[in-house]
């Protein structure tokens, strides 16, 4: 069976919820910063369903033993917040997943046709064979940043089902560019936008997130 790009869009009322209050431009900084972090709770809380390694064990109640499942701590997770809107979504996540290490990254996309460049890479040198990563990225545009960031994981060998990537909106055309290249993959996001506008901002999308988080 072919590899495809796998893009998950949960049918949740809050997930729909605080997207439109992302969208609306007459969204609060407040709200608005909000309304990003419980996106990244909830779409946080999808991709890990089927996702967060487990075991079993013991433990006693009050009354009796009992059999249960705990998330498995000899499993490491590092999540990767794209600068800087990245950090809104990780605020939301970090309340679902507490412990998990934290490797900022940044990239700068200075047009249309040109490719992003780095100004901040906190990946660490090397990462666990059994390390499960999970990339934040504020929204998918055209899909040059991800994509970057991607063959930049892909050197610590880092890919496949080990990988999963959160933004607040994808772009159709984002998603196409993405999956040309990189067919096993799994996106989560709160919605698929159809067009791209001239200047590469999705359509019709909320804007740029890190402007309207922290300002100009």
């Amino acid at each position: 069976m072919g590899m495809s790009l796998r893009v998950v869009v949960p049918p949740h009322p809050l997930i729909g919820h605080w997207l439109t209050l992302l969208r609306d431009q007459e969204t609060p900084p407040p709200l608005f910063a909000t309304a990003m972090a419980e996106l990244g709770r909830w779409l946080t809380y999808e991709a890990l369903r089927d996702w967060l390694p487990q075991r079993r064990v013991t433990v006693q109640t009050p009354l009796a033993s009992a059999e249960g499942v705990v998330v498995d701590p000899e499993v490491p997770l590092l999540v990767v917040p794209v600068l800087r809107g990245g950090l809104g979504l990780w605020q939301g996540a970090q309340g679902v997943i507490p412990t998990a290490r934290v490797a900022h990254v940044g990239l700068e996309v200075p047009g249309v046709n040109r490719p992003p460049h780095w100004y901040l890479d906190d990946l660490p040198a090397s990462l666990s064979e059994r390390s499960g990563v999970l990339v934040l990225l504020p929204v998918l545009a055209r899909g040059a940043t991800l994509l970057t960031l991607l063959e930049r994981l892909r050197e610590l060998g880092v890919e496949g089902q080990r990988l999963r990537i959160i933004t607040s909106v994808a772009s159709a055309p984002g998603l196409k560019a993405v999956g040309d290249r990189i067919a096993d993959l799994t996106i989560y996001c709160a919605c698929i936008d159809a067009d791209l506008d001239a200047g590469g901002q999705v359509v019709p999308g909320f804007g740029d997130a890190a402007k309207r988080l922290y300002g100009p």
